[in-house]
């Protein structure tokens, strides 16, 4: 073989290995943590994957489901709280680095969703009005959460409650209340700045209403 064709040779192969190492990498992933939480059931759809740092902490049981296509880069972490607790995230969607999830009861995502960096996503929050208990004696309150299809949270994003559909969180917000579909929410806590959906369905009370964008799809 020419030394031509040797080069040739060797540039296949590292774009091949290129290509297949990621792949390998997000399949030893799911291995690794199936193995890791035996008790649990972790179910991937086609597609998925799992980036560096991915790890899922389940010692007492739960549901991880995530959908086809659905791209876990890095750091990535799903904590469940016990048997019942079920985490679903559905097809398409991104969540970049370091994203935590936190589930007691259930946290379910939709279709194509982006999660930005450092967001933490929680079922619950700590009581805190008892003023004879200390704070860690108060325990918590819980409730199932959702966020809406096509929703898109910025980076460093708290959610405590749920997004609607297309709902965009601008960065460092904490979302405490309802965000309702097709609005822009920022701040802390998060609260409603734009509408941008069909008219009609603008969210109660919204000041904005009267210039609700008249080109939307109705």
């Amino acid at each position: 073989m020419s030394a031509g064709l040797r080069a040739r040779a060797a540039g296949v192969a590292v774009a091949l290995g290129y290509r297949a190492g990621p792949k390998l990498a997000s399949a030893l992933r799911k291995r690794w943590v199936r193995i890791r939480n035996p008790q649990a059931t972790i179910r991937f759809g086609p597609g998925c994957h799992l980036g560096p740092g991915f790890s899922l902490h389940m010692p007492y049981g739960g549901t991880f489901l995530a959908g086809a296509g659905t791209e876990f880069r890095r750091g990535f972490r799903a904590e469940f709280a016990g048997a019942d607790a079920v985490v679903r995230i559905g097809e398409g969607c991104y969540l970049t680095y370091d994203v935590i999830v936190a589930c007691s009861t259930s946290i379910d995502i939709g279709d194509r969703v982006g999660i930005g960096q450092a967001s933490f996503v929680v079922d619950g929050n700590h009581r805190y009005r008892d003023r004879t208990k200390t704070f860690l004696e108060q325990g918590y309150d819980y409730r199932p959460l959702r966020i809406e299809s096509d929703a898109q949270l910025h980076s460093k994003v708290t959610v405590m409650a749920n997004i609607g559909e297309r709902a965009i969180i601008g960065a460092n917000a904490v979302v405490t209340r309802p965000v309702p579909p097709f609005t822009v929410a920022a701040g802390v806590p998060a609260k409603v700045i734009d509408y941008y959906g069909p008219a009609g369905r603008e969210p109660e009370g919204w000041e904005g209403a009267s210039r609700a964008s008249s080109d939307s799809p109705r």
